[in-house]
C-alpha cells in the first residue's frame, strides 16, 4: 500500500479530492494533506515514506516546481503529479504524460485523478520490484540521486582522471557500486531549437518533461541507465547492455527515432541524438567530446538519429557560392531571384558535400563580405544598417545550421534590399535627413551623426544633398539654424542666449559671430531692426 501527500492551498480542493477518491481500490493507505510548501516539507520530514504527492503549481511561499526540487534532491523516490487551472498548459500537459509524472487541469474529473493515481501507484510498485534485483537499484534507494549524478559529471569533466585505477578509488571513496569491465553506451541528446516563443515558466516545465520522456522511453533500454545534464540544455544518456550487438544498436536507434517524433510533437522543439560506441568509463570522456564535435559539425540534419561511426552524408567535391553573380542580383534590386539562388546552394551543399560548422562559418563570413561590399558602392553603412538587436542576435546564432543561415539570409537581404530601393529614391533618403535636422536643431548635430541615422557614409549623404539641396548637409544645418533664430529674436522675448541654446550653440561667442556672418548683422542689432520695423507698420 502506498501513502499520498495533498499540496494545495485551496483547503475546499484538498477536502473535496479527499473526500472523493477510492483510495482503497487504488491501493493509498494514507492520504496526508498539506496547504502551503513549508507544511509540505514538514509533512515528509515527519511521515516518510511518501510515495506520491499531488501538488498544486501555484502557491503561497513558493509555487510546486520549487516544491518538486526540493522533493527530488531530498525523497527522490517520490512519484509527482501537478494540478493548475492555467489552460495555456494543456501543451505541456500532453508532452509531460510522456514522462514519469503527470499534469492535470483543474476541476479535475475524479475518474481521470483516480486513473492517473493508478498508473503512478503501478510505476512505483515496479520500480520498487526492479530495484531488489539490482545492485544499482539498492544503492538508488539508499542514497541521493544527485551523488551518482556527481560521480558521472566528475568522470565526464575529468576531475576524476580518466584511468582506470582511478575511477576505481573514487566510487570506492564515495561507496557507489561500480563493477571492473562494466561498458557504457553514451548517447547524446540536443535541443536544436524551439518553435514557440516560451517564457521561464514554460521553458522550465517542458524542459523538465523532456528530461522525463527521455527517462521514460530511452533509460529502460540497457541495465542501468544515467541521464545527465551537460552544455547548456543538452542530455548525455549513459547506458549500460547486458550484451551489445548490432541487435541492441537498432532497438535503440528507433526508441531515440520515437523519442525525437514524440519531441517534435509534444515539446515543439527541434532535436538530435548522438550515438556513441561501447567503452570504458575511462573512455566516456573522450567519446563524449567527439559527440560534442559530431553536433557542432552537423549543421545540415535535424531530427535524426546519427552514430558516432557513421557518415553524415556521402562526400563529393564542394561547390563554391556565387558570390559575383549574387551581387549583381542585389544591386540589381532582384532580392526575391537572389534568395533563391542561395536557398539552393546551401540546400544543394547540405546534401551532397557534408557541410560542417568550418564550412557553414566560411559562407557567413563570405556572404556578409558580398552584401558589405555592395552596399558600400552604393554609399550605404551596412555596420550601423545590421547594428540592430535582431540582427545580431540572428547573425550569432547563424552558423548553428542550414536552417537558421537561411532565415539570417532573408533577413540580412531583405534590409538591404529596402534600404536600396530608399537610396534610389534619392529624395526620401534627404527627406528624412531634413527632418531629423529639424527635430534636433536645439542639439549638437554633426554630418556623420546624420549619416548613420539614414544608414549613409558621410560623403555620400553630402553629395545628394548637394544634388537636391544645392549646400552641404553641414551647411543646410547652418542655415536651419539660423533661420529660426530670426524667428525667435523678431518674434519672441527670450534672450539671446537662450535662443543661441534653442538652435543647438552651447557658446553664445560662437553663435554671435556665426549670426553676424549670416545676417550681417549681430543679434541685438537685428532684434532692434525688426521691432523697430515692427513698430513703424503699427504706426501706419
Amino acid at each position: 500500500m502506498a501513502r499520498l501527500l495533498i499540496v494545495d492551498d485551496e483547503i475546499h480542493s484538498v477536502e473535496g479530492i479527499k473526500a472523493a477518491a477510492r483510495w482503497d481500490k487504488l491501493g493509498i493507505s494514507k492520504v496526508l494533506t498539506a496547504y502551503d510548501i513549508r507544511q509540505a516539507k514538514e509533512r515528509f520530514e515527519a511521515d516518510s515514506p511518501i510515495d506520491i504527492m499531488l501538488c498544486d503549481i501555484e502557491m503561497p511561499l513558493g509555487s510546486g516546481l520549487e516544491l518538486l526540487a526540493w522533493v527530488r534532491e531530498n525523497y527522490p523516490d517520490t512519484e509527482s503529479i501537478f494540478l493548475t487551472c492555467h489552460a495555456d498548459f494543456q501543451y505541456a500537459k500532453q508532452a509531460i504524460q510522456l514522462g514519469s509524472f503527470d499534469y492535470l487541469l483543474k476541476p479535475i474529473p475524479i475518474p481521470e485523478l483516480e486513473n492517473v493515481i493508478a498508473k503512478a501507484v503501478a510505476k512505483k510498485e515496479k520500480d520498487n520490484k526492479k530495484s531488489e534485483y539490482s545492485q544499482y537499484g539498492q544503492f538508488w534507494v539508499q542514497h541521493q540521486p544527485l551523488l551518482i549524478e556527481r560521480f558521472w559529471l566528475d568522470i565526464l569533466n575529468r576531475t576524476i582522471p580518466s584511468r582506470p585505477e582511478a575511477i576505481h578509488l573514487a566510487a570506492e571513496e564515495r561507496n557507489i557500486p561500480y563493477p571492473k569491465g562494466m561498458l557504457f553506451v553514451p548517447l547524446l541528446i540536443v535541443v536544436k531549437r524551439w518553435h514557440k516563443v516560451l517564457n521561464k515558466r514554460d521553458e522550465i516545465i517542458l524542459e523538465y518533461a523532456l528530461r522525463n520522456s527521455a527517462e521514460e522511453l530511452l533509460m529502460k533500454l540497457g541495465e542501468y541507465g544515467q541521464l545527465l545534464p551537460i552544455n547548456q540544455g543538452n542530455l548525455l544518456a549513459i547506458l549500460t547492455f547486458e550484451t551489445w550487438s548490432d541487435y541492441e544498436l537498432e532497438r535503440l536507434r528507433k526508441s531515440c527515432e520515437t523519442f525525437i517524433n514524440s519531441c517534435n510533437q509534444y515539446f515543439y522543439c527541434d532535436l538530435s541524438c548522438y550515438v556513441g560506441h561501447p567503452v570504458h568509463a575511462y573512455e566516456l570522456p573522450s567519446v563524449t567530446d567527439q559527440l560534442l564535435s559530431f553536433d557542432r559539425n552537423n549543421v545540415a540534419f535535424d531530427n535524426r538519429v546519427h552514430l558516432l561511426n557513421g557518415q553524415l552524408a556521402e562526400q563529393f567535391p564542394s561547390n563554391e557560392p556565387e558570390l559575383p553573380l549574387w551581387s549583381v542580383l542585389l544591386s540589381e534590386n532582384a532580392p526575391e531571384k537572389l534568395l533563391e539562388e542561395v536557398t539552393v546552394f546551401l540546400e544543394r551543399s547540405a546534401h551532397a558535400t557534408s557541410l560542417d560548422a568550418k564550412r557553414l562559418h566560411q559562407f557567413h563570413h563570405d556572404f556578409l563580405q558580398m552584401v558589405y561590399s555592395m552596399l558600400h558602392t552604393k554609399g550605404i553603412q551596412a555596420r550601423q544598417l545590421f547594428s540592430d538587436d535582431k540582427s545580431v542576435e540572428m547573425s550569432q546564432k547563424a552558423c548553428r545550421s542550414v536552417k537558421e543561415m537561411l532565415e539570417w539570409c532573408r533577413h540580412i537581404v531583405a534590409k538591404a534590399a529596402e534600404c536600396l530601393r530608399s537610396v534610389e529614391r534619392s529624395g526620401s533618403i534627404v527627406d528624412q535627413a531634413t527632418a531629423y535636422i529639424v527635430q534636433n536643431l536645439d542639439k549638437p548635430l554633426v554630418r556623420d551623426e546624420i549619416a548613420k541615422h539614414v544608414f549613409l557614409n558621410p560623403d555620400y549623404l553630402d553629395r545628394m544633398f548637394k544634388k537636391e539641396m544645392g549646400v552641404s548637409v553641414t551647411e543646410y544645418i547652418v542655415r536651419k539654424r539660423m533661420a529660426v533664430a530670426r524667428q525667435l529674436l523678431s518674434k519672441t522675448a527670450l534672450p539671446v542666449h537662450a535662443i543661441a541654446s534653442q538652435v543647438g550653440f552651447s557658446n553664445f561667442s560662437h553663435f554671435a559671430r556665426i549670426f553676424k556672418k549670416h545676417a550681417n548683422r549681430s543679434p541685438l542689432e537685428f532684434r532692434h531692426e525688426e521691432q523697430a520695423g515692427t513698430s513703424r507698420e503699427k504706426d501706419r
